[in-house]
Order: structure tokens, then sequence, then C-alpha cells
């Protein structure tokens, strides 16, 4: 059985940095697309980015040069790197890998950013 497990969210100050880590189980993460979203508090879930099988990534335009997403194969994990983060950057940060109809989904991890 897939599952996504995020971690790495905490409270910080804005113009901070957070590593968020996204561990993959019951797949190979290998040639596999992972995606980033997130729920900003009171609002609806947003993309955040992609990474590719390939690793083609794409970022949404407000955390573009400010977010880095990258992936680690060979630990079946993918790293989302928060820079210089933004109080509306604040939200629940979930991973999510789609397989044919199948869509799965960490819990995801908190990030909350301070003014």
């Amino acid at each position: 059985q897939v599952q996504l497990v995020e971690s790495g969210g905490a409270s910080v100050q804005a113009s901070g940095s957070l590593r968020l880590s996204c561990t993959v189980s019951g797949t190979s993460l290998r040639g596999n697309t992972v995606y980033w979203y997130r729920q900003p508090p009171g609002r609806k879930q947003e993309w955040v980015a992609t990474i590719t099988g390939s690793g083609l990534i794409h970022y949404r335009d407000s955390v573009k040069d400010r977010f880095t997403a990258s992936r680690e194969d060979t630990q079946n994990m993918v790293v989302l790197q928060l820079n210089k983060v933004k109080p509306e950057d604040s939200g629940v940060y979930y991973c999510q890998m789609i397989f044919g109809t199948m869509e799965y989904w960490g819990n995801g991890t908190q990030v909350t950013v301070s003014a």
C-alpha cells in the first residue's frame, strides 16, 4: 500500500526557512511524479509544486524563486525547501502521488509563518 508521510513543518518568522520532506513507502519513487499542495487557513487547497519522474519541476508563481523542490530517489523522499517565507505561506502542506485513478495523500505538515 502506498503511503506518504510529510514532515518538517514548524512555526517560523517571516523571511525564515523550512525544509519539508515527503517520505514514500509501498512503491518506488523512481520515475514517478510527486505533487505538493497546501491549504491555507480558511481557504481552499492550492497547488504549490510538481516534481516529475524525470526531474522537471514546476512552481506556482507566488513561490517561484523562494521554494525549491528536489527528489532523493535512493531515499524514496522528496523535499520542498521553503526560503524567505511569508505569512501567506502558512498552511498545511501535503504531498500527493497519482497512480491511474488512485490518488495518495499524506496527512500533511503544518507551516505557520508569523510576521
